[in-house]
């Protein structure tokens, strides 16, 4: 190994929440928190060696200043070390971990906390119009979660449509994506009943009612009860001659993950 190879030398994921499911309460910042605590024990390294927190973020509305730096000071890292959050939409956690090589490769950093925390149940509702008044008419809301994270920017349409669109494209048929998510589901539930997931993912505790604390140890979206027969008969959710619908397109989910990323020669020490 050499002294600018770039190792990763630990990581951790909390388990991923489904759309109102167990982290409707808790902010993506938290989230982050628990993946960057993890990672950084699990490296069994002191958190005063960490030159920077890189995580990934899109919907930031809400969130407050700096939700990298939230997640770091959360998560347990000194305040010397840095943070800087990224969006580059679906691909922000995995260019935060590109980053983190980059700055190591370069000799700019030898540890990094690289990794990404979302909570799409939790996106606000906007009101544009509220700054300056409502005064007559009827206003406009919007949907924080698809207006930032869902609607693509440049081609105004939903991400949905960009699947039907590429579906059309390389001749993906409805039939071939219902039994690619069926196999999904299946897969994933067989994993997590043969504890494949478990080295992985770091347990995160909720409120309960009666101010107990409940513990989320597994994926929340997989689904025991999905069938082929189910999966057809579910209509199109974004074109009504589309191929694309609830059943086989990827779900509203919460969650993060964080890795330890290190220069060869810091890991060798």
């Amino acid at each position: 190994m050499r002294d600018q190879d770039v190792v990763i030398v630990s990581a951790a994921r909390t388990p991923i929440g489904k759309f109102q499911g167990a982290y409707k309460d808790m902010p993506a910042t938290e989230l982050g928190a628990q993946a960057v605590r993890a990672a950084v024990a699990r490296a069994g390294i002191d958190g005063a060696l960490i030159d920077e927190c890189i995580m990934g973020n899109v919907i930031s509305a809400g969130l407050g200043q700096a939700p990298a730096r939230q997640a770091a000071l959360r998560g347990g890292l000194p305040e010397s070390v840095g943070a800087l959050t990224i969006n580059k939409v679906c691909g922000s956690g995995l260019k935060a971990v590109m980053l983190a090589a980059a700055l190591i490769r370069s000799g700019e950093a030898r540890v990094i906390v690289a990794g990404g925390m979302e909570n799409m149940t939790r996106g606000p509702y906007l009101l544009p119009q509220a700054r300056a008044g409502y005064r007559l008419g009827n206003g406009e809301i919007l949907d924080a979660m698809v207006h930032d994270g869902l609607w693509c920017a440049v081609e105004n349409h939903h991400m949905g449509m960009s699947a039907e669109w590429i579906a059309r494209k390389l001749d993906v048929s409805r039939e071939a994506q219902d039994a690619f998510a069926l196999q999904s589901h299946q897969r994933a539930i067989a994993a997590q009943d043969a504890g494949r997931f478990d080295q992985e993912i770091t347990s995160v505790e909720i409120p309960a009612p009666r101010g107990k604390t409940a513990t989320i140890s597994a994926d929340e979206p997989p689904r025991r009860d999905s069938d082929a027969k189910a999966l057809a008969g579910l209509r199109p959710a974004f074109d009504k001659d589309g191929s694309v619908t609830a059943g086989n397109a990827p779900g509203i989910t919460d969650g993060a993950a964080a890795l330890v990323v290190m220069s060869g020669a810091a890991a060798r020490e």
